[in-house]
């Protein structure tokens, strides 16, 4: 199959392959991602697709046995679950973990990058200018200027309090 063969093969195909499938498994998101994979894994495959004279088959056959090997993955997520139990509960972020989210998403992204890995991952400044590629003294830089702009987006309203009052 040709490029242009294979484009009018799932032009033509790739509804009736989708309802096919949704039938056969009754999730259309479902359906529709197997058949988008199996197109994919066909594409790689349109010179062998084109001898055996049934691509179609081939697509919906790959679709099919992509949605059981979903199906086996999650029963095996689903059954390590269940021997392992449930998860423990963790409590959401509160609200100073979201303001420190917010103010670290204004920073430009390698001071955020920098100040992640020293305060989040515990690097050292010479690990992370290994690991980012950058000059020690740049990351210092990323360091030193991330906290002054985190030091003005997350001022404490109470420390404000006391100095106005």
């Amino acid at each position: 199959m040709t490029v242009e063969e294979f484009e009018e093969f799932y032009a033509q195909t790739v509804a009736r392959l989708t309802g096919q499938l949704y039938v056969m498994l009754g999730d259309l998101h479902e359906a529709q991602d197997v058949v988008q994979e199996a197109f994919v894994r066909g594409w790689s495959r349109r010179q062998q697709l084109d001898r055996d004279g049934r691509p179609e088959a081939w697509i919906r056959t790959v679709a099919w046995r992509l949605a059981v090997s979903r199906w086996r993955f999650r029963r095996r997520i689903a059954d390590a679950w269940k021997r392992s139990g449930a998860p423990p509960h963790v409590e959401g972020p509160g609200p100073e973990q979201v303001a420190l989210v917010e103010a670290l998403r204004e920073l430009p992204a390698q001071q955020r990058r920098s100040m992640t890995l020293h305060y989040v991952c515990d690097l050292t400044v010479e690990q992370i200018a290994r690991e980012t590629g950058l000059s020690a003294s740049t990351v210092k830089t990323h360091l030193t200027r991330g906290r002054i702009a985190l030091a003005h987006r997350l001022q404490d309203p109470r420390i404000e309090e006391v100095s106005g009052a």
